[in-house]
């Protein structure tokens, strides 16, 4: 996984950025474990593998 935007990850899941941000708040324990804030606008790779598993979304460069 690489660093991503949160509005990259919203598009890619086929939500909206504040539909994607509640999302996130919901995690929000999980996530302040791996340093992103509710302000944090770049997801660390380790945050974005997180979000990639729970929220299950397709990422075209992870498919074999």
């Amino acid at each position: 996984m690489k660093a991503m935007y949160k509005s990259e990850l919203a598009q890619q899941a086929g939500v909206s950025v504040n539909t994607f941000r509640r999302y996130l708040n919901s995690r929000r324990d999980a996530l302040a474990g791996m340093g992103v804030t509710p302000r944090t606008k770049l997801l660390p790779p380790k945050a974005v593998k997180f979000i990639v598993d729970d929220y299950c979304i397709d990422m075209p460069e992870c498919k074999m």
